[in-house]
């Protein structure tokens, strides 16, 4: 027998033989009566019709969700909000990824289909010739000192973040996988010649990131250079002629422990654990320092590295292996802002420096005792490289108010190019608001940093809802980015956008990050707390209305939040996010469960544990009256998904409206187009009923 259900969109058929019988058979004895048996074969057909019906409306409900997502409560995306959304879900940004070693051209990474990939540039606006074909994001780099295009590649399957290595021979060919295909690698420096890599890899244990020596030229044995125990060590750089490595023992954001690698003896040797300075009793910067950014110079015992001993930010330092002392680099001394860059010239000493001032970078070229600063446009530089010939630095040069794009700086001439330009979508770039930093104190009278984007024409007489972004990490830090979405949020709803470094956020001193560790993890809550109160103070903000928003460790903070501050906060959403400590440190992937202790807390220790039990916004979900959307996932290593599937059914017995996307290709955020642009649009369409109170026009 043959059912037709009707929709506005399709007609769909389903077909249910009365061969129904053949199942319901084994569920009727002999012993029941010919009558019952057709009345429970009538009842399973009616059933199985229903069934039927159910999943055509939710199919059509659904027909805008790609096949990989599940979602829970999300209506009906509608076609003048995807309309709408097109242009700002357009735009297309690229970040450099290395010279050419023939010296021609340069790599970048972008996004034209499904996923980033990578791409050729020859020439300063020229097109981008697309170099990487994979169904996963794809990182990347040349092989230094080969000039046919040979690539090193690392992708991930699904999310899993178990990084496996490819290598493609010249410029044409299929990647041939590098590594084992199922355990965790990470690609380290490769040597000047091309010839060797360090890869960190967890193949023996699935849980130690142990250190290896892998042949890149032709395919080889792999040499052990260091078996981990409960360690992570990264390497950082080779020495010119490639003997020695750099590394360092990471143990927390704010301890770490320099070395260096002897290659063919396998020796790890220890360096001094910070300059020697006059200091003040008591120090206030006598504890653990961190060491970040080792690169060795022209010579085999000269290292640049940044390190916040003795200092509340990371200063540059000049380290002679021989002699095992520091020299501050004089000019730089006065500096209170971090150095999170380096880059050396080879063959000239030329050193290219990044600075993090309160969230915008400033770039500097050292020679010698001569220092200038490079006149870049305002934004976050990072990725910084000079070119074979020694006569270019290129970088990648994020703008509050412009994608993303690849720039060079030439020494020589002293002239900033911008070699690729990211599209909008097709937008006007002036109608793009760029935000201004303010502060706020907090409940104990500490100056909170954040960046408030204001809608166009504000007046006390059109107060605007507000959006709080809420950074990961929590060892992060917001900057002064551009963002579509945020863009959108600005012109198309009406909505302020506000995006606060809470305490425990990077960039503002060793001090500023420990201040939400462990048991004073709430306090960084607190000053979302702050900064309503601070919403409330401004002439053009409805207090009224104020939604919140956050990834990984922001997801946290959004529910925290919502348990907190009920009656002020219309509405949440909450993207990989933290809902219990304990489940999250008990089953997130082995090799990183000791490094989230170390800012979390240790949930084994019986103090701790109790705290967890206290905050944990499951322990709360009773509080929460506020919408929530929680979008998952369902392979992320980090925050597993099981935290999504914790919280969600707990806020739903309040009777509050909770919107659940859950995604089965994707681990730790949305990275794939598809699956992100209808994350954006289903989060629009939720800010519009919950926060908004009016559709898009």
């Amino acid at each position: 027998m043959t059912i037709v259900t009707a929709t506005p969109a399709r007609v769909i058929i389903c077909y249910l033989p009365w061969g129904v019988a053949s199942f319901s058979e084994p569920l009727v004895s002999r012993k029941v009566s010919d009558k019952k048996s057709r009345e429970m074969k009538r009842f399973l057909f009616f059933l199985a019709a229903f069934v039927c019906i159910r999943v055509s409306f939710a199919e059509e409900a659904d027909r805008r969700r790609p096949t990989a997502l599940t979602t829970t409560g999300v209506p009906e995306i509608p076609t003048a909000l995807v309309d709408r959304l097109r242009q700002y879900q357009s735009v297309r940004s690229a970040a450099f990824r290395g010279w050419a070693p023939d010296g021609n051209g340069m790599l970048i990474a972008t996004q034209f289909g499904g996923t980033v990939q990578l791409h050729r540039v020859y020439e300063p606006g020229g097109r981008r010739e697309q170099v990487s074909f994979e169904e996963e994001p794809v990182s990347g780099q040349f092989l230094p000192g080969r000039t046919d295009g040979t690539l090193l590649l690392e992708m991930a399957k699904g999310g899993n973040e178990n990084f496996q290595v490819y290598r493609r021979l010249g410029q044409y060919g299929r990647p041939e996988l590098w590594t084992d295909g199922k355990s965790r690698n990470l690609l380290g420096p490769i040597n000047d010649a091309g010839t060797h890599a360090i890869i960190a890899s967890n193949k023996r244990n699935g849980r130690d990131m142990d250190v290896y020596l892998v042949p890149l030229a032709e395919r080889g044995e792999w040499t052990e250079l260091m078996q981990v125990e409960n360690q992570t060590w990264h390497a950082h750089d080779w020495s010119p002629d490639g003997k020695r490595v750099l590394l360092t023992r990471y143990v927390s954001i704010n301890e770490s422990h320099p070395a260096v690698l002897d290659v063919a003896t396998k020796v790890v040797t220890e360096l001094p654990p910070g300059p020697l300075r006059p200091v003040v009793t008591p120090d206030p910067h006598s504890g653990p320092a961190s060491f970040t950014q080792l690169h060795f110079g022209t010579d085999n015992h000269t290292v640049y590295l940044a390190t916040d001993a003795r200092s509340e930010f990371q200063q540059l330092y000049r380290l002679n292996l021989n002699m095992s002392d520091y020299t501050q680099l004089a000019k730089w001394t006065s500096w209170t802002w971090d150095v999170e860059e380096i880059a050396v010239e080879r063959k000239t000493g030329e050193v290219a420096v990044v600075t993090n001032e309160e969230g915008s970078s400033a770039l500097w070229l050292l020679d010698g005792e001569d220092v200038k600063q490079v006149p870049v446009p305002t934004g976050v530089v990072d990725h910084v490289e000079f070119s074979p010939d020694g006569r270019q630095l290129g970088f990648t040069l994020a703008r509050p108010n412009a994608p993303a794009d690849a720039f060079s700086w030439d020494t020589a001439e002293k002239k900033l190019t911008q070699w690729t330009f990211g599209e909008v979508g097709g937008l006007d770039p002036q109608t793009f608001i760029t935000p201004k930093l303010v502060r706020f104190p907090s409940f104990d009278k500490r100056s909170i940093p954040a960046f408030y984007f204001a809608p166009k024409n504000t007046s006390p007489d059109k107060k605007f809802p507000v959006i709080i972004q809420i950074h990961g990490g929590p060892e992060s830090q917001a900057r002064p980015l551009f963002s579509g979405i945020e863009q959108f949020y600005l012109n198309e709803m009406g909505i302020a956008v506000l995006v606060p470094n809470v305490r425990g956020s990077a960039g503002y001193g060793k001090t500023y990050l420990t201040l939400d560790n462990g048991p004073k993890r709430e306090d960084s809550v607190k000053d979302i707390g702050a900064l309503l109160d601070w919403i409330a103070t401004q002439p053009e903000l409805d207090a009224s209305r104020v939604a919140v928003s956050g990834g990984s460790y922001g997801g946290f903070m959004v529910l925290s939040s919502l348990t907190h501050y009920p009656d002020r906060l219309k509405a949440g959403i909450d993207n990989v996010g933290i809902a219990n400590f304990i489940t999250f440190l008990e089953t997130t992937s082995g090799y990183r469960r000791d490094l989230r202790r170390a800012e979390y807390g240790d949930e084994r220790d019986p103090e701790m544990r109790a705290v967890f039990e206290r905050i944990n916004p499951t322990a709360n979900a009773h509080k929460i009256r506020s919408a929530l959307l929680v979008a998952h996932g369902k392979n992320d290593p980090r925050v597993p998904f099981s935290e999504a599937e914790l919280i969600a059914p707990l806020v739903r017995k309040n009777n509050a409206p909770v919107w659940t996307i859950y995604a089965d290709n994707e681990g730790h955020g949305f990275r794939r187009r598809e699956n992100r642009d209808y994350l954006t649009a289903a989060s629009v369409l939720f800010l519009e009923q919950h926060l908004v109170g009016k559709a898009v026009p």
